[in-house]
């Protein structure tokens, strides 16, 4: 005999039916310009994300690194909750590697990807590996961010570039209108890994952000 669903009982399993596919789009919204691949920050699927990811490069010969940092409001000063920041970057040799079973964006960004949501304090962490530069040396090593925020609106910052790098133009040195991230990273030597801090301000920069 079949039981008649409550409505508080069919909510929860459209919520887990939800949960077990990519985010849907419907309640966002494209700021700052065209990007292409800013759809990839939906592609977590049934992941739980948290303030901390570990990319699937960590454990592969390179350099290991730690990525962290805090995520701010526009104000720059007060941590922003709920944000989701999604990164992607090349493998050793400077290619966006792929293992065949890619989907969407995957198949353009590779599988060295992650995605994190901050809690109270807006601090984030990834563990990966140092980026390679591309095999053309056309570029420095870079991570490319993208972030949601907790009202719908997602876009494209600025990459990561690490100090030091002999790559690095004079735009990448000294950028004008940066998107969120400011300066150069600059990494540390921690006891076991490189760390590279880099805080993010939301909206900094954002065309069409108001």
């Amino acid at each position: 005999m079949m039981h008649k669903l409550t409505p508080l009982l069919l909510t929860i399993l459209l919520a887990s039916c939800a949960q077990s596919q990519n985010v849907s789009q419907d309640n966002f919204r494209l700021v700052g310009g065209p990007c292409e691949g800013c759809e990839a920050i939906f592609e977590y699927g049934d992941q739980k994300l948290t303030p901390v990811d570990t990319l699937p490069d960590f454990n592969d010969p390179g350099p290991r690194m730690k990525v962290t940092g805090v995520i701010y409001q526009s104000d720059g000063k007060t941590p922003a909750s709920d944000v989701i920041l999604y990164i992607y970057h090349t493998d050793q040799g400077g290619v966006y590697p792929k293992r065949g079973d890619e989907t969407g964006w995957g198949r353009r960004h590779g599988y060295i990807r992650g995605w994190i949501k901050t809690g109270k304090d807006g601090r984030y962490t990834f563990y990966t590996l140092k980026p390679g530069v591309y095999p053309n040396r056309s570029a420095p090593a870079h991570i490319h961010p993208i972030v949601v925020e907790p009202n719908g609106k997602y876009y494209w910052l600025d990459a990561y570039h690490f100090k030091g790098d002999p790559l690095l133009t004079e735009k990448e040195i000294n950028p004008t209108n940066h998107r969120g991230v400011v300066g150069l990273v600059t990494l540390e030597q921690g006891d076991d890994l490189l760390i590279a801090n880099k805080d993010i301000i939301l909206g900094k920069n954002i065309p069409d952000y108001e």
